[in-house]
């Protein structure tokens, strides 16, 4: 069996079956010593064989170094290290799908590089109170004028392609292809699949999500959380509601993972799907001799 785990508790979301486990929640390196953190990590590889760990681009660079460290010194390739670029909840969700994969007949390859390939069918976004510090998103001019006015909300799509657009009267601007649940002007595109929805509250009173996000994009359930503690960092303001959509069934996700080709990777031998893997990130396919140095370079040091 596969462990999956995170660094912040309010990234383990509430299974959704009895059959789905919990996520190990790693301690920092302000809770937790070197030598504790490598007998956390030591108890988890000893009970479950293999680690992967979801690594959000917001951490603080000393719980990212601590965790390097911690595989380095183990002298051992089986801890996964994933660098997942998503908004807190959505990354939550896909932690979440990661932990429905894990008690599957999947090998910890298959897992660790399924991540990247499930982020792509998850649609994250947010409605602001504002966008004026938003760097996430590209935002024009006119977004960031509007952000000024008290009443102003705009909704913020971040994944899989970005895409802004003011709401109430128009004006917005957008990027990004549409989906058959677009539910036209004023809405962002929604995914052509089935999925649920799942929202948190910040500073900003508004049920535009549930009233109009939800109906329009055709979800088969939605359910609210509590807003994750990064969440207003990451969307540059405290007035927010964030959302993501994602595929909730494990049959499907199955299905998904498993119509996908699975190759070994020739750096460490994993078990792998998609170009990537998710052990030790070397690429499928073996690039230029100068390219694959350079590659690889980053992982030999932190080794």
């Amino acid at each position: 069996m596969t462990a999956i785990a995170v660094t912040s508790a309010d990234l383990v979301l509430p299974a959704p079956d009895r059959h789905t486990p919990a996520a190990a929640v790693l301690h920092p390196p302000d809770r937790l010593d070197l030598e504790g953190s490598l007998a956390e990590t030591a108890a988890l590889l000893e009970r479950y064989g293999h680690l992967v760990v979801v690594l959000p681009p917001w951490l603080p660079a000393a719980t990212t170094r601590r965790l390097h460290t911690v595989r380095a010194i183990l002298e051992t390739d089986r801890i996964a290290l994933l660098d997942i670029d998503l908004p807190p909840l959505a990354t939550a969700l896909l932690v979440r799908q990661l932990r429905q994969l894990s008690v599957c007949d999947f090998s910890p390859g298959v897992i660790a590089s399924a991540a990247r390939l499930l982020s792509h069918y998850i649609y994250a976004g947010a409605l602001l109170g504002s966008v004026a510090k938003l760097d996430r998103v590209p935002v024009g001019l006119g977004a960031h004028a509007r952000s000024w006015s008290p009443s102003a909300q705009f909704a913020v799509l971040a994944n899989p392609a970005p895409h802004l657009l003011k709401l109430g009267g128009g004006g917005g601007s957008g990027r990004g292809g549409g989906g058959a649940h677009a539910g036209g002007a004023g809405l962002p595109p929604g995914p052509e699949f089935a999925t649920h929805l799942t929202f948190a509250r910040g500073q900003l009173a508004s049920d535009w999500v549930t009233a109009e996000l939800a109906p329009a994009w055709q979800v088969q359930g939605v359910m609210e959380n509590p807003l994750p503690a990064d969440s207003p960092g990451w969307w540059a303001t405290g007035k927010l509601v964030e959302f993501a959509a994602a595929i909730p069934d494990p049959a499907v996700l199955y299905q998904l993972v498993a119509s996908v080709r699975r190759e070994e990777c020739r750096w460490c031998g994993a078990e792998l799907i998609g170009d990537r893997c998710g052990f030790c990130s070397a690429p499928l396919a073996a690039p230029p001799p100068q390219a694959a140095a350079d590659a690889t370079a980053p992982y030999r040091a932190r080794s």
